[in-house]
């Protein structure tokens, strides 16, 4: 279990994940060896998966983001399979969520601009095995955009 100063490297880490070690141990009120210490186990016990840069979709010519929802003709493995291949290795596909509801996945797509969500949808998508149906909602703005968890809702151990 997390403790508070768990908590707080994880907050802070993910506010700016470039942070130095003594940057971070004096953010969260740790001198530096305990705070790599617990940085360290954090990182071996899965709790951090990684540290990436976040890039500005527009400076690279990504301008559209799509959400699609796929119905598939059924659950079977065979089925599954060929369209979780194309969702793996399409780059354009940032999330893939079975969810419950009127579809079975939800796919968030980013791409340069609609002729060529229409190339993705048209030539691999609706083109797997399986695939019923597609059907897509654009985004018009983004007033949020976060990758930050809510730890405020972690529960804390005995100890902090």
């Amino acid at each position: 279990m997390l403790d508070k100063f768990d908590i707080s490297i994880l907050a802070a880490l993910q506010k700016d994940g470039r942070l130095s070690n003594r940057d971070l141990a004096d953010k969260i009120g740790l001198s530096t060896a305990p705070c790599w210490r617990r940085l360290k186990r954090l990182e071996e016990e899965g709790y951090i998966n990684c540290y990436t840069a976040e890039l500005n979709p527009k400076k690279v010519n990504l301008n559209v983001i799509a959400f699609a929802q796929v119905s598939m003709d059924n659950h079977h493995p065979e089925t599954l399979e060929p369209f979780l291949s194309i969702v793996r290795n399409c780059p354009e596909i940032q999330e893939c969520h079975s969810v419950s509801g009127d579809c079975d996945y939800l796919l968030k797509i980013i791409t340069r601009d609609l002729d060529s969500y229409d190339e993705l949808l048209s030539k691999q998508l609706l083109q797997a095995k399986g695939v019923r149906s597609v059907n897509t909602m654009f985004s018009m703005r983004q007033p949020k955009i976060t990758r930050e968890f809510p730890l405020s809702e972690f529960p804390l151990s005995d100890y902090s």
